[in-house]
């Protein structure tokens, strides 16, 4: 059973030094039809159309994972295997003008849910790689999302052994 309504306020909200910490997912999944090709998903902005990956805050109740695999549910109605941690990025909040510490993982998506707590406050858009770096709207996310793409290339190559 999937809870259908998304955490308000920020009494609980984690900070460091000062600034908010805030946690997202890069959701993929590999292309319906193609053995290698791979989809991410991402969502709009509550506040305008603008193109991004689900993050949010990090509350003091969960760990990192669970407050990242929470806002993909939340904000993208996806649920997966959360990997291992892309990185971390410190970055100005354009709109409250406060530093924050962002965290981002990938998150292998097994289910896309009918129905999710913010459906009805964005959308969200399965596209590929090169659309993706061009449609999101944050530069750390961009680079969050090279790095993904940089780990599962490396893993699908062939090893060569050195003599």
């Amino acid at each position: 059973m999937v809870c259908l309504v998304s955490r308000k306020g920020r009494e609980f909200q984690r900070y460091n030094k000062g600034r908010r910490l805030v946690v997202g997912c890069i959701p993929y999944r590999k292309k319906t039809g193609s053995s290698n090709e791979l989809e991410v998903l991402l969502v709009s902005s509550q506040k305008s159309p603008k193109m991004m990956f689900p993050k949010g805050r990090w509350e003091l109740d969960e760990s990192i994972e669970q407050a990242a695999s929470r806002e993909s549910l939340e904000e993208a109605g996806v649920l997966g295997k959360i990997e291992a941690q892309l990185g971390r990025w410190s970055f100005l909040s354009e709109t409250y003008g406060t530093l924050y510490e962002g965290y981002m993982f990938p998150l292998f998506v097994t289910d896309q849910l009918e129905y999710w707590p913010e459906q009805h406050t964005r959308q969200r858009i399965w596209m590929s790689i090169e659309e993706a770096r061009e449609k999101c709207q944050h530069w750390w996310m961009k680079e969050a999302l090279d790095i993904l793409v940089n780990r599962i290339q490396y893993t699908r190559q062939p090893h060569v052994q050195e003599l």
